[in-house]
């Protein structure tokens, strides 16, 4: 089975190019899915995140307010975040890829926004980047909910 790496900045169409691919039947693995579901109530990383980051996990809730605030612009806690998510984000994607096999899939994609900063992209067949004018993409992250420029900027 052939391995597409999809990566992109935010708001550059990744989610567009992942479409595509679903709708010609190709299996779509989407890293910052996976991290969602990791985070949610009664997922795997809530108990590493709040030893990790006290007083970020309430009543088995994230709070990622309070995350994203202690890991901005604190490298050595974004790497400790990190060191908590990225392996269980790449153990989701081999089980993936295994069902993927299992059915027979001779393609799959790896939807993954950090590929190249990650190394992931070693473990590609090809790498599609997803591209968008800058004016594009300030427009698309502009009408997210709760983004404004000075969070963009």
């Amino acid at each position: 089975m052939r391995v597409i790496g999809l990566t992109g900045g935010i708001g550059m169409g990744k989610s567009t190019a992942a479409a595509f691919f679903r709708r010609a039947r190709i299996p779509v693995f989407a890293a910052d899915a996976a991290v969602h579901r990791l985070q949610a109530r009664g997922g795997r990383a809530l108990r590493p995140i709040a030893r990790a980051f006290p007083g970020t996990v309430r009543d088995g809730v994230l709070d990622r307010g309070l995350l994203r605030n202690a890991v901005l612009g604190d490298r050595a806690a974004l790497s400790r975040l990190e060191a908590i998510l990225h392996p269980m984000v790449r153990a989701e994607e081999r089980a993936f890829l295994a069902r993927a096999r299992r059915a027979g899939h001779r393609l799959a994609v790896l939807d993954i926004p950090l590929l190249f900063e990650t190394g992931g992209h070693a473990r590609m067949d090809a790498v599609v980047v997803a591209s968008a004018p800058e004016a594009v993409q300030r427009e698309r992250v502009l009408a997210r909910p709760g983004m404004s420029p000075e969070r963009l900027d």
